[in-house]
């Protein structure tokens, strides 16, 4: 009937395999595509419809998809978009809100994680680039898997079933990759290869937190930056603190302070508010 098709037609949460043409914003190379999912308040089209508004007054960045894994929420679909376009004109502060608003949670739930997509050309124009940089990023979840956990504000058993480690030799860059390709683990892993244009990374727990959602965006980007600037060599001899210590911070505020809270930076621990 005339009243249900409306209805249907317009209907803000698509189903799960909804997949747009990608609109990419902001000027750049690498994109990062961000995926948010939130439980708790229901898969409700009128709530998902004030969310839908608030992030899409000045263009259609973001859209919604029903999530099977998710006992009453939805998921937050973002097209891709640049570090700087993240920070200064996408509206998460007042989507994160608004959510919150409406009783949805994200960290407070056993259900919810936020995966961020790269896109694989960023990492070089040939196969072989892509690839080393790919190598890099394997090598240093491996290397620093105890601070990638406490990072991601995951539990081990939670990673082993959403987001799991490769393990196996990770002697170098080279032979990290090598392993995960023979690993066959599928999607479920931190960072997961099997999309054809982006690798993703899956570790983090979800979060309505702006300062923690904007924090975990913009450590991706610098571990990202990070391994496309440097050889294998120069990369496997970064430890830990030396990453750390070489992030902006006058650039990524919200990075160095979460780093604190979760006592990952140097001696400088500090107390952080609620997660959400």
């Amino acid at each position: 009937c005339e009243s249900c098709y409306h209805k249907y037609k317009e209907k803000v949460i698509h189903d799960y395999h909804y997949k747009p043409e990608p609109v990419f914003f902001g000027d750049g190379k690498l994109y990062m595509g961000i995926e948010l999912e939130v439980d708790d308040a229901g898969e409700d089209e009128e709530y998902a419809g004030e969310i839908y508004n608030t992030a899409n007054l000045t263009a259609d960045h973001l859209y919604l998809k029903h999530d099977g894994s998710l006992y009453n929420g939805f998921e937050l679909v973002s097209h891709p978009i640049t570090m700087e376009y993240h920070k200064n004109k996408m509206p998460w502060s007042s989507i994160l809100s608004r959510a919150i608003h409406m009783g949805y949670r994200s960290h407070q739930t056993d259900t919810c994680g936020l995966h961020i997509h790269i896109n694989r050309s960023a990492f070089g124009d040939t196969y072989e680039e892509q690839e080393s940089v790919t190598a890099r990023l394997i090598f240093f979840y491996e290397k620093f898997w105890a601070e990638i956990l406490r990072f991601s504000r995951r539990t081990e058993e939670q990673a082993n079933q959403w987001a799991s480690r490769y393990g196996g030799v990770i002697s170098t860059c080279k032979n990290s990759l090598d392993t995960a390709k023979k690993a066959g683990l599928g999607r479920y892993t931190a960072v997961n290869l099997t999309n054809e244009a982006t690798i993703e990374f899956r570790i983090f727990r979800g979060t309505l937190r702006y300062e923690t959602f904007m924090a975990t965006l913009k450590f991706t980007h610098c571990l990202c930056s990070l391994a496309m600037k440097l050889d294998d060599e120069q990369f496997q001899s970064v430890t830990w603190l030396q990453f750390v210590s070489g992030i902006d911070k006058n650039e990524y505020p919200e990075l160095i302070n979460y780093l604190k809270i979760q006592r990952l930076y140097i001696n400088e621990p500090v107390e952080g508010t609620e997660e959400i």
